[in-house]
């Protein structure tokens, strides 16, 4: 926890801190990559610029701070059509008043700085306080952690990382994927990495659509890859916010256990990033064999990892689960569980395990996951173990900072 004085000193150093744009580094061509590399992935829940959320206030405000979801009366399985017609009407109210289904998009639901319970709309204040929280926590990830290449996801664009960079902004280097929605995927990398530049590159392949059938249906959040070279020696590092909803096999009190081959909506769009991504990791696999696959998977991979499933099991047609799974003309696959899909035999993938956990972190869990190919993992020592950090807060913040814990972990080089 932060005192209120040193957040408003950090409120103060948000204000002013300037965006500066990457540039490849271009250091000497004989230089050796570091003996090694701290990696971050960072869920910032719904991070944009002070002006957005002034824009999403004055919508929101105009609206009641209506929510777009259907809500669930306690002991209801499913929302009653009042709730559902209410959802429908502030869903036309807020894209009349933001300016139409796209722009709509860009904008921040309006119950997503609200939490449980709270209806007390929040102010731009504590809108500052959130940033200045996410902008302590990050420095706390360069400087304490010495963490030099960061993932983020639930970010509106590389301008807001630049500016939650804060003082390290002219050190780091950052890109983003364009997205239609307003989360989207970013990196920050230190540029004293990759003696020959660092590359980004944008999978829209990943970015599948809610419902095939409607062209104007909302799309998931794109992939994004950085790749860092040296003479002879290049590793990758692969960003990805998968689909939520369908996040675990065990039950649990709340989230019930689901397979991909459940016909919940968000499954079956989940199960439908399965061919992309693998046929993602097959391409950098061939040109870049040392790779991390990090972010918000919205899959509890280490609950199917410990499940132990024969391969006759992963995929419903009883089919060796090795190679990409053929997709039908909708994108779904035959698949039940996405990590034996993903580490299948011809592919080989090693999950970091999470060995400490901060005192202060809350949140979810389970969701955030590190993972390494084959021949990078080969340099790994066997007790390498990633960990999670409490993001900076203020006692009386009313917006959290986040309601994920940061994870990282140091890879050997």
């Amino acid at each position: 926890m932060i005192k209120p004085t040193r957040l408003a000193f950090l409120v103060s150093l948000l204000a002013t801190s300037a965006a500066h744009a990457a540039a490849p580094s271009q250091a000497g061509a004989k230089a050796a990559p570091p003996a090694q590399i701290g990696v971050a992935s960072f869920n910032m829940a719904w991070a944009g610029s002070q002006q957005d959320f002034d824009r999403h206030a004055a919508v929101c405000k105009a609206v009641s701070w209506c929510d777009t979801r259907p809500k669930r009366a306690p002991g209801q399985a499913r929302p009653d059509e009042a709730a559902i017609q209410a959802a429908r009407q502030c869903v036309a109210d807020t894209e009349r008043l933001a300016g139409g289904p796209a722009q709509a998009a860009m904008s921040v639901p309006c119950n997503a700085y609200l939490g449980r319970g709270d209806k007390t709309p929040p102010t731009s204040a504590d809108y500052a306080a959130k940033m200045a929280g996410l902008q302590a926590t990050i420095a706390g990830l360069i400087e304490t952690q010495k963490v030099g290449v960061i993932a983020f996801q639930e970010v509106r664009s590389a301008e807001v990382v630049k500016q939650l960079l804060g003082r390290h902004a002219e050190r780091f280097g950052v890109c983003d994927a364009p997205h239609d929605g307003f989360q989207t995927v970013a990196f920050a990398w230190d540029r004293s990495l990759g003696q020959t530049g660092a590359q980004c590159g944008v999978n829209q392949e990943l970015a599948v659509s809610d419902n095939p059938a409607d062209k104007e249906a909302r799309r998931v959040r794109p992939g994004l890859a950085l790749t860092l070279e040296w003479p002879g020696r290049r590793i990758s590092f692969l960003n990805v916010h998968l689909k939520s909803g369908c996040a675990n096999i065990v039950p649990h009190p709340i989230y019930q256990a689901r397979l991909l081959d459940d016909p919940a909506a968000a499954c079956v769009v989940l199960n439908r990033q399965v061919a992309p991504l693998e046929r993602w990791l097959d391409s950098v696999g061939k040109q870049s064999p040392e790779y991390v696959l990090l972010g918000d998977f919205n899959r509890r991979i280490d609950e199917e990892a410990a499940a132990r499933i024969p391969p006759e099991q992963v995929r419903v047609d009883g089919s060796n689960p090795a190679g990409v799974p053929v997709a039908d003309a909708s994108g779904k696959v035959a698949t039940r569980y996405l990590w034996q899909e993903l580490s299948d035999g011809a592919r080989t993938l090693h999950q970091v395990p999470l060995t400490g956990v901060e005192t202060g972190c809350r949140g979810f869990s389970g969701l955030d996951h590190i993972v390494l190919s084959g021949p990078l993992a080969a340099r790994q020592a066997p007790t390498l173990g990633s960990r999670k950090t409490a993001v900076v807060q203020a006692p009386d913040q009313r917006i959290e900072t986040s309601d994920h814990c940061p994870r990282s972990v140091t890879l050997a080089l």
